[in-house]
C-alpha cells in the first residue's frame, strides 16, 4: 500500500495535535540524536514521521512504507508497564512493528544503534 493511504488508514485523535508539537518541540536529547540520523531519509531511504498520532498515541518515529515505529524507552516509560502494553498491543493491531530501543543505549552507542537500524528486517528499503 502507497505511504499516502497508510496515513489516510490509521486512526487518528486530532485532539493530541498540541501535544505532538509540543514534544517535538521539546526535543529530548536522545529523540533529537536519533532523528538527526534518519530524517531525511538517511536510513535506508525510509521516510519518518517524528512524534506521529496515531490514535489516541503519540509515537516517537514512525514510517509508514515500512509500517515501522521506532519507540525511545527512556524514564517516561518508567512505573507505565500496563499503559505501554496496552498501547503495543493497540499498536500491532493495526499491524505495525514496534521496535524499541533504550534511550540509553542512543546516547551511548549510536553507532551500535544505527548498525542495528540499517539491518533490521522491517527497515530495509521498500522499493
Amino acid at each position: 500500500m502507497p505511504p499516502a493511504r497508510q496515513y489516510r488508514r490509521l486512526p487518528y485523535n486530532p485532539g493530541l495535535k498540541a501535544r505532538a508539537r509540543e514534544l517535538r518541540r521539546a526535543g529530548v536529547l536522545h529523540e533529537v540524536f536519533l532523528w538527526q540520523r534518519i530524517k531525511g531519509r538517511q536510513l535506508n531511504g525510509l521516510d519518518f514521521d517524528r512524534q506521529k498520532i496515531i490514535g489516541n498515541y503519540i509515537v516517537d518515529f514512525y514510517c509508514a512504507a515500512s509500517q515501522t515505529i521506532i519507540e525511545l524507552d527512556g524514564s517516561s516509560h518508567e512505573n507505565k508497564a500496563e499503559y505501554d502494553r496496552l498501547r503495543e498491543q493497540y499498536l500491532t493491531s493495526l499491524d505495525l512493528q514496534v521496535i524499541h530501543i533504550a534511550a540509553a543505549d542512543v546516547l551511548r552507542n549510536l553507532e551500535g544503534v544505527m548498525e542495528f537500524l540499517h539491518r533490521h528486517p522491517r527497515l530495509q528499503s521498500v522499493g
